[in-house]
């Protein structure tokens, strides 16, 4: 799901990931969660967004995080 979903390109935004090549970037998706957006209100406010963009943008900050640490 998220391969075909976030894509990164030097050309575009910096190189941020972002979504189906949009210039709709992950961090944007997240910040709108993150000041309390709904979902659905996120979808009102980014028609060209689907819920699946949002989950993979979800899932991939998930993934890119959530790693082990090893104690020295």
């Amino acid at each position: 799901m998220i391969d075909n979903r976030i894509t990164t390109n030097p050309l575009q935004c910096g190189g941020r990931p972002c979504i189906r090549g949009m210039r709709i970037r992950v961090t944007d998706i997240l910040d709108l969660l993150s000041n309390g957006l709904s979902i659905p209100q996120i979808l009102e406010e980014l028609p060209d967004l689907q819920e699946s963009d949002i989950k993979a943008a979800i899932s991939y900050v998930q993934k890119r995080i959530d790693h082990p640490v090893i104690a020295a």
